[in-house]
């Protein structure tokens, strides 16, 4: 039964006449989640208690995924630090769909990341795959072609009943979904930690390209103009959806809660899309809102609100996979591949005419009135009356207790200075074979190669590389490249240094794929904001991300909150996932993370210091967690960056590699073992110049560095670049074809073929071949 239904009966029509005439009636309220206040401010905002439809209404869009009740009074911090320069190439932000960003030569880019983490816990296939088509929509409300995803994952201990469960049908969720859209999906995380082992994070991201007059926007403007439902049937599906389930923890008796899981189709979004590029490139849409989270709920709250009038709905017009749907159960429903359009009057024939032609069914359900009221009516009785921005825009906001958490001090005093340390070649050794093969470090082809990377031919890089890079203007060669990462531990470790690291982390991948990095997206992964000790932890995050970007130069456009992710009172790591987005002139000139050239210089840029604390090291080898994380230095970030693309620009590197999880041995590895070829390397400058052992140059994580594989010709060019900067660099070692896997000199020597064995079989001997 409902949670909207009293009794076993079918109950009477609960119109606005019979709600002001019963205020005594009792609602379920608190089981639609509302707060007792919440409840009484809606009462006070209509002068009546709501029917049974507004209370549907402002349940889901008063959530906490869907209203950031809990974090709207951190998150202007990205508004109030965005400077006029930071501006310039923003040309949507904050508060739309997503973000815009101008490109150059009449392009305009469009990008967001998003959370679909407790629908993919309960369903793993089915809330993956909606999660991909959820964010693909709203790449396309924006008037853009989707060109590609990405899909930041995080689970439990590789070796947990669980994880057997979730994880496979997450990936099949996302390839299967992505794939049958014909998007690449070109990066990504595959991270495993045990703090995610009752709630995963999925996190998928989309990126989409219009030209610049194309934009389009959601609102209802002009009056008389046409609402018109366009795409699937609504069904019983997703009631309350990721609005409800992402707005509570979960119980400590896990998933129970399939019926709130959206179901995809990817084959009609994938029509869909083509139906809607159809309809931008005819100019018959003035306004248009995919329906994502809380449904029509929301489609037609926002439309009306971002409008300059107000809207009149007849809900029993909308078609329905189930006829017995009660006006409230539609209302929340989040069936997936629907689409709502303002069209003009005149345009509307034409409109009807493009989605006949795609075979997608298209409702006119509705009209833009005058004044500022939302009306929904079902058979010609009023369910629904509310000004739109008290349910879209004007709803609580909360300013939460927060509390540095006790634990803090004790957790960074514990830095694993004392644990014990490879001394020998040997240990050095073994110590890279175990880091290589780790869950965190393994190689992730049994996960990528469920996705097509490839398809519609305009990818030029994609995982394991460090960024994914994809052609958006086939004539020029214009495309972008980006970059998701984020290091959960460090977060836990200081949350204002964990986001940074985050944000420098990606903005690195990103130049070190050859591309100028933009602007940003995120997707902010927290426990319950009613811990005052979470609400400490996502303040600082938010801080240091917003601190970060105005020092980098580049803005925030939009992302995401994901609150409630933890079982009981055991939350996740602080997981602010970043999204760094770059431009390039053309993606041929794109730097790859391998190396392939014998002969060439490898060149290490930046300083190493002994940084181990929240390391792949402590974590594999000592499962140990303590200190404090790798020290951020954002200018020295930006002139690494300035650095490897102006490098990549004048062809002076042919690969690079950034360094971050497990350092500068695992970078070796992974670059010598991209294309299968060997190198010799020397550590004796870089310990002498740094005051570092052998062990702490090969493992620690000290940021603001990568390694570069130089052509002999450009070396004196490359150096030069180095020097005028004032920029840390040294000649570490040669490129080798006759040396069979990686030679640390004086150290150890490592075959690929041992290597590669160590890196590529630790997924498969869990989850199959």
């Amino acid at each position: 039964m409902s949670t909207l239904e009293t009794s076993h009966s079918k109950p009477a029509l609960d119109t606005v006449s019979a709600a002001s005439g019963t205020p005594e009636v009792e609602q379920p309220w608190a089981e639609l989640g509302l707060k007792p206040d919440e409840y009484q401010r809606i009462r006070d905002i209509l002068g009546r208690r709501p029917t049974s439809s507004e209370l549907a209404m402002y349940s889901v869009m008063w959530s906490e995924h869907c209203s950031y009740k809990s974090s709207k009074v951190h998150l202007r911090q990205f508004g109030d630090k965005t400077t006029d320069a930071m501006r310039e190439k923003l040309l949507v932000g904050i508060g739309e769909n997503a973000g815009v960003v101008d490109i150059g030569d009449g392009w305009a880019v469009t990008f967001k990341v998003e959370s679909h983490n407790h629908p993919s816990y309960v369903e793993p296939y089915q809330g993956a795959a909606t999660g991909v088509g959820g964010i693909v929509r709203d790449i396309m409300s924006m008037g853009a072609r989707p060109l590609a995803v990405m899909d930041p994952l995080r689970f439990g201990a590789l070796d947990h009943p669980d994880t057997h469960r979730v994880l496979p049908g997450v990936v099949a969720g996302v390839g299967g979904y992505g794939n049958c859209l014909g998007l690449p999906n070109i990066g990504g995380e595959v991270v495993f930690d045990s703090c995610y082992q009752g709630n995963p994070l999925v996190n998928a991201l989309c990126v989409g390209a219009m030209r610049v007059e194309d934009i389009h926007l959601a609102k209802a403007s002009g009056v008389g103009n046409k609402v018109v439902l366009f795409g699937a049937k609504t069904g019983g599906d997703g009631i309350g959806g990721v609005s409800v389930l992402a707005s509570e923890t979960f119980d400590e008796g896990g998933p129970t809660k399939r019926p709130a899981v959206q179901v995809g189709d990817p084959f009609a979004e994938k029509v869909l899309i083509e139906c809607c590029l159809d309809l931008y490139a005819a100019h018959v849409v003035d306004g248009i809102q995919d329906l994502g989270g809380a449904g029509l709920s929301c489609a037609t709250s926002e439309l009306a609100s971002n409008g300059d009038g107000g809207m009149r709905v007849h809900l029993d017009l909308v078609p329905l996979r189930d006829a017995s749907l009660r006006p409230e159960e539609i209302l929340m429903s989040e069936s997936q591949e629907r689409m709502m359009a303002v069209v003009e009057p005149g345009k509307l024939e034409e409109f009807l005419a493009i989605t006949r032609r795609w075979d997608v069914e298209a409702t006119v359900i509705g009209e833009v009135t005058e004044g500022d009221r939302l009306e929904v009516l079902w058979h010609d009785e009023v369910i629904v009356d509310v000004p739109p921005r008290s349910v879209a825009h004007d709803g609580p906001v909360y300013e939460r207790p927060l509390a540095r958490p006790a634990y803090l001090d004790g957790l960074q005093a514990a830095g694993p200075q004392d644990l014990p340390r490879p001394g020998t070649g040997d240990e050095l050794r073994d110590t890279l074979i175990r880091l290589i093969g780790s869950p965190n470090l393994c190689d992730k082809s049994w996960v990528t190669d469920q996705y097509d990377r490839y398809v519609r031919g305009n990818t030029a890089l994609a995982m394991p590389d460090d960024a994914g890079v994809v052609r958006v203007d086939e004539e020029s060669g214009r495309g972008v490249a980006i970059s998701t990462d984020c290091n959960g531990k460090f977060a836990k470790l200081d949350p204002y240094a964990g986001a940074q690291l985050a944000l420098a982390e990606a903005y690195r991948n990103v130049a070190t794929a050859g591309a100028t990095p933009l602007a940003i997206t995120d997707c902010l992964n927290f426990g319950s904001p009613e811990d005052p000790g979470v609400m400490w932890q996502f303040a600082e995050a938010v801080r240091g991300l917003a601190d970060g970007c105005q020092q980098l130069g580049i803005p925030v456009t939009g992302g995401n909150v994901s609150f409630y992710n933890q079982t009981g009172d055991v939350a996740i790591h602080p997981t602010p996932v970043v999204g760094v987005l770059g431009v390039m002139d053309d993606v041929a000139r794109r730097t790859p993370s391998g190396w392939k050239t014998p002969g060439q210089v490898i060149y290490l840029l930046g300083t190493t210091r002994d940084e181990l604390a929240g390391s792949e090291w402590a974590s594999v080898i000592h499962d140990h967690l303590g200190g404090l994380p790798p020290r951020v230095d954002l200018d020295l970030e930006r002139q690494l960056g300035e650095i490897l693309v102006n490098a990549s620009r004048d062809g002076l590197i042919d690969a690079a590699h950034d360094l971050s999880d497990g350092g500068l041995a695992i970078a070796l590895a992974e670059a010598g073992l991209r294309h299968g070829v060997g190198a010799r390397v020397w550590l004796e400058e870089v310990c002498e110049r740094d005051g570092v052992d052998a062990f702490t140059a090969l493992f620690s994580e000290s940021t603001a560095r990568a390694i570069v594989a130089v052509p002999r010709s450009e070396e004196v060019r490359f150096t030069d670049m180095c020097s005028a900067r004032g920029f840390a660099h040294a000649r570490i070692g040669v490129v080798d074809d006759q040396t069979d896997g990686l030679d640390v000199q004086g150290q150890f020597q490592l075959g690929l073929g041992e290597l590669r064995e160590a890196h590529t079989a630790t997924l498969p001997a869990v989850f199959g071949r």
